[in-house]
């Protein structure tokens, strides 16, 4: 699909492609499809005369927009296979991640840079730390650069005898996701498998020409832009998302639920069809959207191992009325079964074909408890693996746990507690040492805590932690309930 992503936007170059708002939520045009078109020539060109070559892996750490797209663009072309860097992770994890990953070059807009470097104690108000780029790997700046940044790609590099890789089924993404700091864990995504889930989703949600798309992710971009569908990024603001919405009146919408949960609090107004995921979607949320004037609405169930895998729309969902939470059948070519333990296992074309450092394996362990229904729906019942769901995002933690445990803490453990909508609020709860006074523990613990990034607990309590088996290792269940009421309903 990302060849005829770039047939489609050398066809028609003067075609709005990438679209923004204003404070009013009027649409203004980011980027064409022919400015789309040569800013990934230009991406290509520079990669290649830096002496990148097909299997190598570059770092990117680029803002979601044109920028991030054209580099997208040519990585595909070249072959070459990008590790995601989010700079919400935490330098600590990052830079262990990198270790694995071990790339070729960093390629950063100002932004992620700044993040790095002079901007450090704002970024961290945030949620956003990366660790000095240049620990990382060679680091190339895209986009406009600031003093202090590294150098930028070359613009006048040679156009003539740039490669295209071809239909060659090598690597195209790496993904971090969970494992520890010490052995992280990355999903390998293919082209064949990356293209495979773009075309699923292209199959959903049936793009028209010039007819607008809202969405931020790639697996919005590309099959719409595809289609000759124009992409509105969404507002981050609600109120102007709300204005938005209002005045494009997009044709598809897709959201993550905190985020629709926002613009609907804003007043925000929908129109055809509105798809949400990355976090659970209930019914009651769907019908929300639903009344705010969706014609319809989705609730999507992804991985980023398989994206997407299932989707329920909103009457089939309210009218579900057995337990647990119907996220919908498998969709075509996905497979869906349970193993022995009822943990659901997914394979399919679009599936990723391995983790980094691992033997390739069809399935895919998802880590949900399931069941599937008589109709082949799949009917989530809880999570099996150690993992906290906060506004979209998967945070486990086996990755930061370790960070906690300076001088004086006996025990420490990451736990989610319940904070209604499906979300979870995360917290650490700390044992301290024998003698070992709790204002000196939170001083100590300050600098992991700011480290963590988008992961920072919402909460730090000092307890002793509950221990269960023979093992008596942390019970986690235990230590949630314990926090669930130490905090109360509204901390």
């Amino acid at each position: 699909m990302l060849d005829r992503l770039d047939h489609a936007l050398r066809s028609r170059p003067e075609r709005p492609a990438v679209l923004t708002a204003t404070r009013t939520g009027a649409a203004r045009v980011r980027a064409t499809g022919g400015e789309l078109a040569e800013l990934s020539d230009a991406f290509a060109a520079a990669l290649h005369a830096r002496g990148l070559r097909a299997g190598d892996t570059v770092g990117v750490a680029v803002r979601p927009g044109p920028r991030a797209l054209a580099v997208l663009l040519a990585l595909w072309r070249l072959g070459l296979r990008g590790a995601v860097l989010d700079p919400g992770a935490g330098p600590d994890v990052l830079r262990a991640r990198l270790a694995l990953a071990r790339p070729s070059l960093v390629l950063a807009d100002a932004a992620a840079q700044a993040v790095a470097g002079w901007a450090r104690p704002l970024a961290r108000r945030a949620g956003l730390a990366l660790p000095h780029l240049a620990e990382l790997g060679p680091v190339a700046t895209v986009g406009p650069r600031l003093p202090g940044c590294a150098p930028a790609l070359d613009p006048a590099a040679p156009r003539a005898g740039v490669p295209v890789h071809g239909d060659h089924d090598g690597d195209a993404v790496i993904v971090f996701t969970s494992g520890t700091t010490s052995r992280p864990r990355a999903v390998v995504h293919t082209r064949s498998s990356l293209a495979a889930g773009m075309a699923t989703v292209a199959s959903l949600f049936d793009a028209a020409p010039d007819q607008p798309v809202l969405g931020g992710t790639f697996f919005v971009l590309v099959p719409s832009l595809t289609c000759g569908a124009p992409v509105a990024l969404p507002a981050r603001d609600p109120r102007v998302l709300a204005r938005q919405l209002h005045r494009l009146r997009p044709r598809d919408t897709y959201l993550t639920p905190p985020a629709l949960r926002d613009a609907l609090d804003a007043g925000a107004r929908f129109h055809g069809r509105v798809w949400t995921g990355s976090a659970p979607a209930d019914a009651a949320l769907l019908e929300r959207v639903r009344d705010a004037g969706a014609a319809r609405a989705w609730g999507v169930y992804a991985l980023t191992e398989l994206f997407p895998a299932a989707a329920v729309e909103a009457r089939e969902k309210s009218a579900f009325e057995g337990p647990g939470d119907l996220v919908g059948a498998p969709l075509p070519g996905v497979l869906a079964e349970t193993d022995a333990d009822g943990q659901l296992l997914l394979a399919g074309a679009a599936a990723r074909r391995r983790y980094l450092g691992e033997e390739p394996d069809p399935w895919v362990r998802t880590g949900d408890r399931a069941r599937l229904d008589g109709a082949g729906r799949i009917v989530l019942e809880g999570r099996c693996k150690d993992m906290v769901l906060r506004r979209a995002e998967n945070i486990y933690p086996g990755l930061y746990e370790p960070a906690l445990h300076v001088p004086g803490v006996e025990l420490a453990v990451l736990v989610g507690v319940p904070a209604g909508d499906g979300d979870e609020r995360l917290v650490a709860v700390v044992q301290p040492g024998r003698g070992v006074p709790e204002p000196a523990l939170r001083s100590a613990l300050s600098g992991p805590l700011h480290r963590m990034g988008t992961a920072r607990p919402d909460a730090l309590l000092f307890a002793r932690i509950p221990l269960s088996g023979r093992s008596r290792k942390p019970d986690r269940a235990a230590t949630s309930a314990m926090a669930a009421q130490r905090l109360g309903p509204t901390a």
